[in-house]
């Protein structure tokens, strides 16, 4: 069954599951795209304010991103894109072992005021760690088409 805007009211809270984050993928990704010692170097990473090898925050959007492609691919929502997101937080690091549970909520809700065809729906975006701490957090804005008449 096709989703559109109508289908997503405010409130809304979609769980994604869960994932475990392993040394060697957190270091592979950080070689390709986030270069930086903490993320790339066991050993030196100890000696930082971390205390250890962490993954890079784009590396943990990158896999909110997934789960949240994911879900909406499967759902056959009519999602049209995104221009962008807001208060992109990593408030705690990822370490390798943490099981990552990600979790998407509709935070705002509106029809567009140019284009009758489609809304514009506010996305909180959550990840956390098994303790329950924050390590991801944005609020993204995404277009949706609104149901035929």
């Amino acid at each position: 069954m096709t989703k559109y805007y109508e289908d997503y009211p405010v409130g809304t809270v979609i769980d994604l599951g869960e994932y475990t984050i392993s040394e060697e993928e957190i270091l592979e990704f950080a070689r390709k795209y986030d270069p930086i010692w903490f993320h790339t170097d066991p050993e030196r990473a100890k000696g930082s304010i971390y205390g250890g090898l962490i993954a890079a925050g784009w590396h943990t959007g990158a896999l909110m991103v997934n789960r949240v492609s994911g879900y909406f691919d499967k759902t056959q929502s009519r999602n049209l894109g995104s221009p962008g997101m807001d208060e992109l937080r990593w408030p705690n690091p990822v370490r390798p072992g943490d099981t990552l549970h990600f979790e998407l909520s509709i935070v705002g809700a509106r029809p567009s005021a140019s284009k009758p065809d489609r809304g514009v729906i506010e996305l909180g975006y959550l990840v956390t760690r098994q303790t329950g701490e924050p390590v991801l957090t944005a609020r993204v804005v995404v277009f949706f088409a609104r149901k035929p008449a």
